[in-house]
């Protein structure tokens, strides 16, 4: 990873690089069932429909084939998500249902500040737009729901799933959306986490719509 001295990230990084050296990646592997790959020394990570090898004790990013737009290897935060994720996150197979962010643990201590960091910014960004927002998710393999006026859902890491639901705006109401996320979700990542969360797929998926 790359960043300007002045990078928003360098901080975090220079915190969380010494943990993530550390890490047994046995212990990873099992807490958070990702396949570790013993004589290449990397995690194999496959991060919204793009597989990846994740250095280790070196943090290291590299996609296993280049594609239009490789979300974990062209966005720090991306990289500061699963590094965070590999150092604290818990994977815990999910019951089949799905969450707002506000019935999370802390969602409502933080609610405001994802209403307007992603609910908002994903309404406005595709709610006069689904065919843009269709040719992003089929490029992530999503599967499209039949909630609001059009939806989809998608896996951010294998088995921890999102749905995206957008209603349209007419002349008396603007668009609108939701953002649900599967019930293991709470385990796998921070209240801070999610944010980035959201701020990192609709960013992924603003670059798959062009």
């Amino acid at each position: 990873m790359i960043y300007d001295k002045d990078n928003k990230e360098k901080r975090p990084l220079l915190h969380y690089t010494p943990l993530y050296k550390a890490l047994d990646p046995d212990e990873v592997s099992a807490r958070c069932a990702v396949a570790y790959d013993k004589e290449k020394s990397v995690f194999l990570l496959r991060f919204m429909g793009r597989n990846y090898s994740i250095g280790f004790p070196e943090f290291t990013v590299s996609p296993e084939s280049e594609g239009k737009f490789e979300p974990l290897a062209e966005l720090p935060a991306a990289q500061l998500l699963i590094m965070r994720y590999l150092i604290e996150g818990r994977y815990v197979e999910s019951k089949g249902g799905f969450l707002t962010f506000r019935e999370m643990p802390w969602g409502e201590v933080y609610k405001a500040q994802f209403d307007g960091r992603c609910i908002k910014r994903l309404a406005y960004g595709f709610g006069s737009k689904p065919e843009a927002l269709k040719t992003a998710m089929e490029r992530i393999g999503a599967v499209p729901l039949k909630t609001g006026d059009f939806s989809y859902e998608f896996e951010l890491l294998p088995g921890l799933k999102m749905q995206f639901i957008l209603w349209q705006g007419d002349e008396e109401f603007p668009p609108s959306s939701q953002i649900l996320f599967s019930d293991n979700f709470a385990l796998a990542f921070s209240a801070e986490d999610m944010a980035v969360v959201g701020d990192v797929t609709i960013t992924t998926v603003k670059a798959l719509s062009k």
